[in-house]
């Protein structure tokens, strides 16, 4: 059931990325190769007036989650990486126009070290704020190395403590005139979040890793993960911006790609039953 519904494909020059049914705006988008052979998106992907990815495992460090920029009045980041790719990240903030001393929200969408291994660094480097669901601040505040997956990326993940701890079920973080509403989506990890914000009719949804392989090793709850899937369908968003693989849209697309994650899990025995 289902199916993935976006393939990136190449458009030489400035043109555009394209994936199924969606178009993202990409100044000055070329592909690099490094001496390893693995080929790099340079330059950040423009996918709204007020979103942009900067970083991810095709743009940054194949260690890297994807991350997210939002122009909130200021920039406010989904997701940082895994601290391997920080210095591109950082080119990129500025290719797409921020100064990154501006950048003071970090929200971190679960504690897998591949979304949050930057965390230290841009708090360190420019004061940024922490932002996490206070079930993964657990996990990250006594340097848990397995529940972190930090032994899977090469990163020496030291205790974090954070700035601020979401509690509770669903709430709102106000950037000027701007809200950015959080659910608690569990599953993949305990304090996985999902974001969504409406701008001009237009709904975006982070669901980050809602994806993910639901591995044991990891404590993953794959009824807890069915009833946060279940949340995402309810939302019925405009554009997605899923934790790996890019951006999907438009609403159409979003419905089956989530169709496709379930049937995904299915299909691997993570979930079983009706």
């Amino acid at each position: 059931r289902g199916r993935q519904a976006a393939c990136l494909r190449r458009v030489e020059g400035d043109g555009v990325l394209l994936n199924e049914g969606f178009r993202f705006q990409v100044p000055g988008f070329r592909w690099k190769r490094e001496g390893s052979g693995c080929a790099f998106v340079v330059g950040p992907q423009r996918i709204s007036e007020i979103l942009w990815r900067v970083a991810g495992a095709d743009m940054t460090n194949p260690r890297d989650s994807a991350v997210y920029l939002l122009n909130l009045g200021e920039p406010v980041l989904i997701d940082c990486g895994s601290g391997h790719g920080l210095d591109r990240m950082v080119d990129n903030i500025q290719k797409a126009g921020f100064n990154p001393d501006g950048i003071k929200t970090l929200i971190m969408t679960h504690c897998h070290v591949d979304h949050v291994g930057a965390a230290p660094l841009l708090r360190s480097r420019f004061g940024t704020r922490l932002v996490i669901h206070e079930k993964d601040a657990e996990i990250l505040e006594r340097g848990d190395i397995r529940l972190t997956a930090a032994f899977c990326f090469d990163v020496d993940l030291k205790p974090l403590a954070v700035d601020r701890k979401l509690t509770g079920e669903t709430g709102t973080l106000r950037f000027g005139a701007c809200d950015l509403t959080w659910l608690h989506t569990p599953g993949h990890t305990p304090g996985s979040i999902s974001l969504y914000m409406d701008v001009e009719g237009e709904r975006i949804l982070f669901a980050q890793d809602i994806g993910a392989p639901l591995l044991t090793e990891f404590d993953c709850d794959p009824e807890a993960w069915l009833e946060s899937i279940g949340k995402l369908f309810a939302l019925e968003a405009d554009i997605l911006c899923d934790g790996h693989s890019g951006a999907y849209g438009p609403k159409d697309v979003v419905r089956q790609y989530l169709e496709y994650c379930l049937a995904s899990q299915y299909r691997q025995g993570y979930i079983t039953g009706e």
